[in-house]
């Protein structure tokens, strides 16, 4: 078998039933079996499954995380509920947990500012500590994926060790099965490994929040990950993954990003496709559901350069939403999906007569039922008297396979990927930014659409309204190298195509004087028509200082095409007016947030000092407001 020695296999024989030990030997992986073995030690599960990707496993997974309380059947069938902790227990696990999710660090070894780091050493002693009969009296569940299309040169296989049958749930609906790529790896050592324990249960939720770690080992390719059952961080192959990804990719010379990879559809049955990196809250998912175009992912992406064509997969297969604002009439496709009998993981919404609800679904909500708290009424209020949402505002969720979605691309599992026409940099602002321009070329789009991409927040959810984070490409918190060099890794991809795909960014968000929104929510899809063409040289643009941005005549026809609507001159000058004074300050922020950011690019300072120049030259022509016309 090839386990570290003998005394190791007799031990780890005595957990596994012969179907599972049948299993290990046909992969005959001397690094693999070393893992199960190391992890069974330590972890002392009862016993030890195996599982393939048959669905007889499959079944198995999605039945015991009913068994355990980790999920409860709803009335749909093949519906179920789960909660990330409950609040009148004390117990929040509704999130990723920043302050614990630290990387593992070799001495000599430095990500910069703005990390969290331990000394390896240091934090192997921990995390084994905490993992240390953790799976007591439990059942260790062995789940092999694939990241990317199966039989690719994307391909990344992953092997996750875990305790929760509703996280590996969460996995077979999210991933591609990978136990066929780890036979194809004939004893191969390149592949990405999780261990995760939910640790100790009461009422089908992890007891020990407190305790919780996320701990990344960039060495050993390896994720830690105990006291939590939230998805974001129990579910290996999220972020943890893509935190190992940029990693490798940072190695090998391409890109694993925060972004989601659609198919915008053009005249005569085109279809160009497109990737874009939105911050949470600024639009990424309903862009990539527009009705009438096609969804390949929407979240994570690997992008490669192949026969000197930049070429995406989507990293999963399914999708981990927030529910919130999900209904009928935006999002139709979504919601009958999440209405029609079949496998769906609803997490932290209102549960009332065996069915889900949330914040935003058109539906009359219920008075009362369970949710993040337990037992739920109407008015029922926390102890510091704030009022508890039927929901869990921002992080209720869906966990489906893609498969159901009708808009689903037929070219979502193409081992060679699909060529990348365009990326997206979609940010939150309501005085600054138009609702669509495009970058005069990759190293400008780099800098002022991703490096700078910025969001906003609303009072609503998230504290005072305005306040501006920036967050490059959507990707800080995931991170793994240094900003700097990450940032240089975009800028040197963009010279390794034949034709680099064209750089856009979008708005959605800009108001009025009066706080009114100048777009409205289906908009978006005139603004991807008018990229397509882009893409392809068949509509001209104005140039601006900050980038190019659409002539009225185009618009005003893509919107009687797409939409079936006039578009008022108007309406075309507010939404397109560049605000340099606004531009200015924000050029401010971007300066002050890099400021401590060592190793930028050289092109970095160079090409926001020039866009700042060609901004106060135009001030200095046209005041404070620069109309499109003026650009004519």
């Amino acid at each position: 078998m090839g386990f570290m020695n003998d005394s190791d296999w007799h031990f780890l024989e005595g957990l596994l039933a012969e179907p599972c030990r049948n299993k290990l030997q046909l992969l005959a992986n001397v690094r693999l079996n070393r893992f199960i073995a190391d992890a069974a030690a330590l972890c002392r599960p009862e016993k030890v499954r195996v599982c393939d990707d048959s669905a007889t496993d499959r079944e198995f997974i999605r039945l015991r995380a009913l068994d355990t309380g980790e999920e409860q059947a709803l009335v749909t069938p093949g519906h179920t509920v789960h909660f990330d902790g409950f609040a009148h227990g004390g117990r929040h696990d509704q999130a990723r947990d920043k302050e614990n999710t630290r990387f593992l660090l070799n001495e000599g070894e430095d990500l910069g500012p703005g990390f969290n780091t331990l000394p390896r050493p240091a934090g192997l002693v921990e995390i084994r500590e905490r993992l240390a009969g953790s799976m007591a009296g439990k059942e260790m569940l062995m789940r092999f994926y694939c990241l990317g299309p199966n039989d690719s040169s994307f391909s990344l296989p992953c092997v996750q060790l875990t305790d929760s049958p509703y996280a590996a749930h969460c996995g077979d609906l999210l991933f591609r099965p990978g136990f066929d790529t780890f036979r194809k790896l004939a004893g191969g050592e390149n592949f990405f490994r999780m261990l995760h324990s939910a640790g100790r249960l009461e009422n089908g939720v992890s007891a020990d929040v407190d305790g919780r770690r996320i701990y990344v080992d960039l060495a050993e390719e390896l994720g830690y990950c105990v006291n939590t059952q939230y998805a974001g961080n129990s579910v290996g192959l999220k972020k943890p993954a893509l935190r190992l990804a940029i990693s490798r990719a940072d190695r090998e010379g391409w890109l694993a990003e925060h972004m989601f990879l659609m198919g915008v559809h053009g005249p005569a049955g085109r279809v160009t496709y497109f990737t874009g990196a939105y911050p949470s809250a600024c639009g990424k998912t309903s862009t990539a559901m527009l009705p009438g175009e096609t969804i390949l992912g929407d979240d994570l992406v690997y992008i490669r350069v192949l026969d000197g064509v930049a070429r995406a997969v989507n990293v999963e297969q399914g999708i981990l939403g927030i529910i919130e604002g999900v209904n009928r009439e935006d999002d139709a496709e979504l919601f009958r999906v999440l209405h029609r009998p079949g496998e769906v993981i609803f997490s932290n919404v209102l549960v009332s007569g065996g069915r889900p609800y949330w914040i935003g679904m058109g539906e009359e909500l219920p008075v009362e039922g369970v949710n993040y708290a337990g037992p739920w009424y109407q008015g029922m209020r926390d102890s510091a008297d704030r009022e508890i949402a039927p929901s869990f505002r921002g992080n209720a969720r869906y966990a489906i396979a893609l498969d159901p979605l009708s808009n689903l691309d037929p070219r979502a599992d193409d081992p060679a990927g699909v060529p990348v026409g365009g990326i997206i940099y979609g940010g939150r602002d309501s005085d600054t930014a138009v609702p669509v321009q495009e970058s005069f070329d990759w190293s400008h789009g780099i800098i002022t659409m991703g490096a700078a991409l910025e969001s906003e927040t609303t009072a609503a959810t998230l504290g005072a309204q305005g306040v501006r984070k920036c967050d490059p490409m959507a990707i800080l918190d995931f991170l793994s190298i240094p900003l700097g060099r990450y940032l240089q890794n975009n800028l040197r991809f963009g010279g390794k195509p034949h034709r680099p795909p064209r750089i856009f960014a979008t708005n959605y968000w800009l108001k009025d004087a009066e706080g009114r929104f100048l777009n409205h929510k289906l908009d978006k899809a005139v603004w991807l028509k008018w990229m397509e063409l882009r893409v392809h040289g068949e509509v001209s643009a104005l140039e601006g200082p900050t980038g190019r941005v659409p002539r009225y005549e185009d618009l005003e026809r893509l919107f009687r095409q797409v939409l079936g609507k006039s578009y008022a001159p108007e309406a075309y000058r507010e939404q397109f007016q560049i605000r340099i004074t606004r531009n200015l300050a924000k050029i401010e922020r971007i300066l002050a947030f890099y400021e401590k950011v060592p190793d930028l690019p050289r092109e970095f300072g160079e090409i926001l000092a020039e866009q700042g120049k060609r901004l106060a030259e135009w001030q200095s022509r046209k005041g404070d407001v620069l109309n499109p016309s003026d650009l004519l």
